[in-house]
């Protein structure tokens, strides 16, 4: 009997003791991972256990299921992300455009598979808690530039010109990190006068965003 449970014991693989949010954090980041290639659908709880080096049960034991799972994982790097996006007083409007960027892509390249766990997906993958998810770190950007440009109610116009942008930065940053063929500077710089660019043609059918566009640049 004792050398039965011995013979199983070393067939098990050795796990390390692991503080609870660590342990929690260790899982969300190999869900983030895996969800950054596949559909949620396609990804089960036994992938993610064992991508984390744990037992389906200890993923169980932390988040319930899958969803919950998945829910947690674009929470968290969705935190991250928004604590990089904090607005930071000084400069001219496009300097703290461009010095936002930055923090953006800084987040892009340093989690990788949150980024990209977090904006992938198609409508399906926008309801409920992932679709708030989501629209709060859009919000939050959308916040941000607005202070930076000194707006305090935008019209229609301009609210729909920050909207396509953001979209083009959230695209941008999905490409750079598929390909990697151009320099983040570059990038980076293109998607300020991208702004401007937009700027200009919504000046063009609303004179307070011509106004704007004339203090910033």
């Amino acid at each position: 009997m004792t050398a039965g449970k011995s013979a199983g014991s070393d067939t098990r693989p050795a796990r390390r003791r692991l503080s609870v949010d660590r342990r929690r954090e260790e899982l969300m980041a190999a869900a983030l991972e895996l969800f950054s290639r596949r559909d949620a659908e396609d990804v089960s709880i036994d992938d993610v256990a064992s991508a984390a080096g744990a037992s389906r049960a200890l993923v169980y034991h932390y988040f319930g299921g899958k969803q919950e799972l998945y829910v947690a994982a674009l929470r968290s790097a969705a935190e991250q992300l928004e604590s990089r996006l904090r607005p930071q007083d000084g400069g001219r409007p496009l300097d703290e455009l461009a010095s936002g960027l930055r923090r953006y892509f800084d987040f892009v390249e340093e989690h990788a598979a949150g980024f990209a766990a977090l904006l992938r997906g198609g409508p399906a993958n926008r309801a409920g808690e992932v679709g708030e998810i989501v629209d709060g770190v859009r919000q939050r950007l959308f916040r941000m530039i607005q202070k930076q440009m000194r707006v305090e109610e935008p019209t229609p116009l301009l609210r729909i010109t920050l909207r396509s942008w953001i979209a083009s930065v959230e695209t941008a940053g999905l490409d750079w990190l598929e390909h990697r063929d151009v320099e983040r500077a570059t990038l980076e710089r293109m998607l300020v006068d991208h702004m401007v660019a937009l700027l200009g043609v919504a000046a063009a059918h609303d004179a307070s965003v011509e106004l704007l566009l004339n203090d910033l640049t």
